[in-house]
C-alpha cells in the first residue's frame, strides 16, 4: 500500500500559498471564521472540479470516503454540504477572481511562443459563449425560459496555450453581441468570433465599428494584403487576408 502523499496533495504544492493568503486578507475572507477556512473551501471545490463531481452531496460523499487521508490532502475542517453551500453563498467571490487572474497572468507568458497552426506574431484570441442550465426554483433571478433558468458564460481564450484571459457572466437571455462592449481590446491582436457576434453594437462606448449582420448586396471584396504562408503551418492552413469593401 502506498504510504506517500496523495496526488491531490502534490498538485497543491504548485499553488502559491502566499498569494492565496493575500487575496483572502484583501477581502477579509477569514473574518470571524472558526472552522472550514477559505483554503478548505478552495480544496473542496478544486477536488470537485478535478474529480468531476456534480453536486454538493456528491462532493461530501467522496471526500468523507477518504477518511483520515483528508488531513494529508490539506483539509483541516470537516466538509459537509451545508457548510460548503454557506461558504459558496456568503464568502466574497473576489477572492477567487483575484486568485484566478493572478494564476492566468503567471501561465500566459509560459505559452507566449507556442505555435497554434497559424503564422502570426501578434496575440490571437477566440471569443465565444456557452449557456449553463440552472434550476429555476433555486435561481429565480436567472429566468431564461418559462420553466428554465440559465446564465451565459462569455469567454475570451488566448489561443497560445488555450488559457482564458477574460470571462463575463450574464443572464442567459443576453445576446452574444452585447458582450462585446465588455471585451478588453488589445492593440494589434486578432480576435476570432463566430456569426453570433457579426451584428456588432453601435454604442459610442464600444471600440467596435457599427456593422450590419448581412453584407451589402452590391459590395465587392478585394484582397489588399496577405501574409506569407509559413512552412510550419498546419495542413489546410490558408493565409490570413485583409479585405476592403468597395460599393458598386
Amino acid at each position: 500500500m502506498n504510504g506517500g502523499r496523495t496526488i491531490f496533495a502534490q498538485l497543491l504544492d504548485f499553488l502559491p500559498k502566499h498569494q492565496f493568503n493575500q487575496c483572502v486578507r484583501r477581502y477579509r475572507g477569514q473574518h470571524r471564521l472558526r472552522r472550514f477556512s477559505c483554503f478548505d473551501q478552495f480544496l473542496a471545490m478544486t477536488f470537485a472540479q478535478l474529480a468531476g463531481r456534480e453536486s454538493l452531496r456528491d462532493i461530501e460523499t467522496c471526500l468523507r470516503a477518504l477518511g483520515p487521508n483528508l488531513y494529508h490532502a490539506g483539509f483541516r475542517g470537516k466538509v459537509s454540504r451545508s457548510t460548503l453551500a454557506d461558504a459558496n453563498d456568503h464568502r466574497d467571490w473576489r477572492i477567487w477572481s483575484d486568485l484566478a487572474n493572478w494564476l492566468i497572468g503567471q501561465a500566459r507568458p509560459l505559452y507566449a511562443g507556442d505555435n497554434f497552426g497559424v503564422a502570426l506574431d501578434q496575440p490571437a484570441y477566440a471569443f465565444d459563449s456557452t449557456t449553463i442550465d440552472l434550476c429555476l426554483a433555486l435561481f429565480p433571478w436567472a429566468k431564461f425560459r418559462r420553466h428554465k433558468a440559465a446564465v451565459k458564460l462569455h469567454t475570451l481564450v488566448d489561443l497560445r496555450g488555450n488559457i482564458p484571459s477574460f470571462i463575463h457572466i450574464t443572464s442567459g437571455k443576453v445576446h452574444d453581441v452585447n458582450a462585446l462592449d465588455e471585451l478588453p481590446i488589445e492593440p494589434g491582436a486578432f480576435y476570432m468570433l463566430d456569426r453570433g457576434h457579426v451584428d456588432l453594437p453601435g454604442s459610442t462606448a464600444s471600440p467596435w465599428p457599427e456593422r450590419s449582420s448581412s453584407p451589402e448586396p452590391n459590395a465587392a471584396w478585394t484582397t489588399v494584403a496577405a501574409t506569407a504562408e509559413s512552412s510550419t503551418a498546419a495542413p489546410g492552413y490558408e493565409p490570413i487576408k485583409s479585405l476592403r469593401s468597395t460599393a458598386r
